[in-house]
C-alpha cells in the first residue's frame, strides 16, 4: 500500500516511513526538500498519485499566532483537496492531547483548526492526538528560561517517546479509518516541572525549575486536567528512565 508521510523527513515523520517500510508498505517521505510543498500545492499531484493513505506530521515552522493558523489551515485544505482528487481513502494526522481545552494558546488554536478541517473534510479520516514527547521537553524548558532558573506550570503531563508516537501513527495508517480521536500517552503521569528538573539533572544543567500555577504554556495557563488523556488511551511502554539511558 503506498502511504505518503507528509513531514517525513523530520523527528516523527521518519520514524513513521521507518516503521511502514517495515511492515512492507511502499511508505514515501515527502517535504519541501523532496518538492512537495503543503502550503503553495506544489508537487502534491504527483506525490498523491496511486496513494492509499495521507499521514500528516508536518508542523508549522512559526509558532505565531497568526503564522501557526495560516500554516495549519492552508496546508490541510490543500492537502485535502489534492487527497480528494488522487482518491486517496484514509488521512491520518498527528495532534496534540488537550488540543480541544486551550483555547488561549494560539498554537492549539490552530491545530484545533486543522483537526476541524479534516473532521468536515471529504476523506475517512484519524486523528492522533499524542502526549508531549520526551524529546520536546528540552524545548519546553526554554519557554521562561532565565540564566538560573526556568518558571514552568506544575500541571500534570503524561509524555512519551517519539518512537512510541510514530508507532502509533504507522499502526493508524495501516488500519482502517477511525473517524475521530485516537489518544497515545507514556506510562507516567508527571508534574510538568518536576520532569523538567530531571531531564536538567540528567543533562547536568544546573538551571533550577521554579513550579508557578500561572506559568503559561504556549500562551495558556494549564490545570491539572490540560494535557493528560481520557481513560480510552492507548498508553506506550517506554518509561522515561528508560529514554535517557538510551
Amino acid at each position: 500500500m503506498k502511504i505518503v508521510v507528509i513531514g517525513g523527513t523530520g523527528l516523527i515523520g521518519s520514524k513513521v516511513v521507518e516503521k511502514l517500510r517495515a511492515q512492507g508498505h511502499d511508505a514515501i517521505a515527502a517535504s519541501p526538500a523532496s518538492g512537495v510543498d503543503t502550503l503553495t500545492g506544489e508537487g502534491l499531484a504527483a506525490a498523491l498519485a496511486d496513494a492509499s493513505v495521507v499521514v500528516d506530521v508536518s508542523n508549522s515552522p512559526s509558532f505565531e499566532d497568526r503564522a501557526v493558523m495560516a500554516f495549519f489551515e492552508t496546508s490541510t485544505r490543500n492537502l485535502l483537496e489534492a487527497e480528494s482528487f488522487a482518491g486517496v481513502s484514509h488521512h491520518v494526522a498527528l495532534s496534540v492531547v488537550g488540543t480541544d481545552r486551550l483555547p488561549d494558546s494560539g498554537y492549539f488554536r490552530a491545530k484545533l483548526a486543522q483537526e476541524t478541517l479534516i473532521r468536515n473534510g471529504p476523506i475517512p479520516h484519524t486523528i492522533v492526538r499524542a502526549t508531549q514527547f520526551f524529546e520536546f521537553l528540552g524545548r519546553i524548558a526554554q519557554i521562561d528560561s532565565k540564566a538560573t532558573a526556568v518558571t514552568l506550570s506544575p500541571a500534570y503531563i503524561q509524555p512519551m517517546a517519539s518512537d512510541d508516537v510514530a508507532a502509533a501513527v504507522a499502526d493508524a495508517a495501516a488500519g482502517t479509518p477511525a473517524y475521530g480521536v485516537v489518544e497515545v500517552a507514556g506510562p507516567e503521569r508527571v508534574r510538568l516541572s518536576e520532569i523538567v528538573q530531571r531531564l536538567l539533572r540528567a543533562k547536568d544543567d544546573s538551571r533550577r525549575v521554579i513550579p508557578d500555577l500561572h506559568a503559561r504554556y504556549f500562551g495558556a495557563e494549564l490545570d491539572d486536567r490540560s494535557l493528560v488523556p481520557g481513560a480510552q488511551a492507548r498508553i506506550a511502554a517506554t518509561r522515561f528512565e528508560e529514554w535517557l539511558v538510551r
